[in-house]
């Protein structure tokens, strides 16, 4: 069980190395959800994740042999980032091993802090089975990305910085995989605002923490935006401290965190990966708990794949109503096309994109078809644009 006075001597150890990161009142968050929301910035650290506060701590503890012998760890993408980076700068050797299907920009990145790339398994844990391999064969300090004490304590200098720029807080959420973060954070909530809840939160195809809390056997799998906390196998120590504080689990649809991406990136004018939006989600998801309330949450990673959070832009935007894609069934006859811009036009309507088919996907070979996408300024000006071309046509939504 790591203490409050672990995470105090972790911060001071890697002081210089992290930013001390801010954390605002989100204005626009607060109005939609009821709830006063601060967020802490910690997407602003240089890898881009708070995972490094974990591994600048695990590192400055090596002792010369470990520093000799060189450090090897597994990770999809942000542990893997931070080794590299903190490793690089103690002139520490570095092998990462990742998941073969990890995001192309994790990868990427991971590299260029000068550290040797492994791409093994599917999954997490065959990425883990692998490291450790090359801890064994090759001599290498394994840094366990969230079940090791001093990683724990190093993650829970960025709520010791949470409660100390806002100390009243009623409710942290804190985005949940191996449990490093949410443990650290528990610690340090404990001494600071012993009346603080902190919940943990989790994606509900890796829900592994809230089933082993229930005492159900764990079963996870499947695709998730928030790779970064797609855990099977938790550690051990964290789940000891969530036990003893006797902290939920949150559990949230991947629909609330792509929503929580779009929000984030709307009102904060932030970037968020699926993790680092995934206590947003917790609010969203459960406002009726913190309506009211003062609550902290973190944008803990933003090393989020640019095609991803295009798509999930656009993907949000369809659920708003602020994108319609339509099909039309129309007269095939001159002027047809120009009635149905016309309306959308006088409407304010805009659109981006058109299709149209006249040999195969009409039912009959004297209509035509028409795909379109309309941008709307909302749900509510959408179904204005949509009202409109049905009194002429016959359409439906795709």
């Amino acid at each position: 069980m790591i203490s409050f006075e672990d995470v105090l001597a972790a911060s001071k150890r890697i002081e210089g190395s992290i930013l001390r990161t801010p954390f605002l009142r989100a204005d626009g968050l607060s109005r939609l959800t009821g709830a006063e929301i601060y967020i802490k910035y910690d997407h602003l650290q240089a890898t881009g994740a708070f995972k490094e506060r974990g591994a600048a701590n695990r590192i400055a503890l090596l002792s010369p042999a470990e520093r000799k012998a060189g450090v090897v760890a597994m990770s999809a993408g942000n542990h893997a980032q931070a080794v590299a980076r903190h490793a690089k700068l103690a002139g520490i050797k570095a092998t990462i091993v990742m998941p073969k299907h990890t995001p192309a920009t994790k990868v990427t990145r991971t590299a260029s802090w000068g550290a040797q790339v492994v791409l093994h398994g599917d999954t997490l844990a065959e990425a883990a089975a692998e490291a450790r391999r090359l801890e064994s064969e090759d001599g290498l300090f394994f840094i366990h990305p969230y079940d090791d004490p001093a990683v724990m304590a190093g993650q829970g200098t960025m709520a010791l910085e949470m409660f100390q720029q806002v100390p009243d807080l009623d409710a942290l959420l804190v985005a949940t995989g191996g449990g490093g973060l949410v443990a650290g954070s528990a610690v340090v909530a404990r001494h600071m605002r012993p009346d603080c809840k902190v919940y943990g939160v989790e994606v509900e195809n890796y829900a592994a923490f809230a089933q082993a809390l229930a005492g159900e056997p764990i079963r996870v799998g499947g695709p998730t935006i928030a790779e970064g906390i797609a855990v099977r196998d938790i550690g051990l120590q964290p789940l000891d401290v969530l036990k003893q504080f006797d902290i939920p689990v949150l559990v949230v649809s991947e629909h609330e965190v792509e929503r929580s991406i779009g929000l984030l990136v709307e009102s904060c004018k932030q970037v968020a990966e699926g993790a680092g939006a995934t206590g947003l989600a917790g609010v969203l998801s459960f406002p009726e708990l913190f309506r009211g309330k003062k609550v902290g949450i973190s944008i803990c990673g933003a090393n989020i794949d640019s095609r991803i959070l295009a798509n999930t832009l656009m993907r949000c935007l369809l659920r708003d109503g602020r994108l319609l894609r339509l099909v039309i069934e129309m007269p095939d006859r001159p002027g047809m096309l120009a009635e149905v811009s016309t309306r959308i036009g006088a409407l304010g309507g805009n659109i981006l994109e058109v299709a149209h088919h006249r040999l195969f996907s009409s039912p009959s070979v004297q209509d035509a078809q028409l795909e379109i996408m309309i941008e709307a300024r909302d749900a509510n000006h959408g179904a204005t644009i949509e009202a409109s071309l049905a009194e002429v046509f016959t359409l439906r939504r795709v």
